[in-house]
């Protein structure tokens, strides 16, 4: 996927919310460049990823944009970041089986009104490369027992590789305890 082609499939998601946001399971930065360009200058990115090659090429982003921060770390054994206004988890949380309990863990770190913005596959058959798809009925029973608001499918198209890949997000309830 080109940076401009995840510009478009998360720009509606992540809609005109700036402030600290965490692109988790980042990879090499395809949507972490997106976020950033829709985000604008003011907001700060944490692009947090486990490979060593990935968090290569995510330090060359961060040496163009000084408001990305790079770590190295698993998304989902437990990060240490400030209070987040986004997260954004695009083709990652497929690879967790236990996503409701991670993604769960994951809200708590937004502060109340914040965004989850999700990229995943719809009508995908597992495979190695999307173990554990999560196809768009079953976002209202991710959004519930993560803690969520309702998520809302914001942008879909054929993926090049099987099925459709949309973007949707969710909000944590404002009167969540932070």
């Amino acid at each position: 996927m080109q940076p401009k082609d995840a510009v478009a499939l998360i720009h509606s998601a992540v809609g005109d919310r700036s402030g600290v946001w965490a692109d988790l399971g980042a990879g090499r930065g395809t949507f972490s460049r997106a976020l950033v360009e829709i985000l604008g200058g003011e907001s700060r990115v944490y692009a947090v990823d486990s490979d060593a090659t990935a968090v290569s090429e995510l330090e060359k982003l961060a040496r163009e944009v000084p408001t990305v921060t790079v770590m190295r770390a698993d998304f989902t054994k437990g990060l240490e970041l400030p209070a987040l206004d986004g997260i954004l988890v695009a083709n990652a949380l497929h690879f967790v089986k236990n996503q409701a309990e991670v993604l769960a863990r994951l809200v708590a770190m937004l502060r109340p009104g914040g965004r989850v913005v999700l990229v995943e596959y719809d009508k995908r058959a597992a495979d190695r490369w999307c173990p554990y798809p999560i196809g768009i009925a079953g976002l209202p029973a991710l959004a519930k027992a993560a803690g969520l608001g309702r998520f809302t499918v914001a942008e879909s198209r054929p993926s090049n590789y099987q099925g459709v890949i949309y973007s949707a997000f969710a909000d944590r309830p404002l009167d969540a305890k932070a």
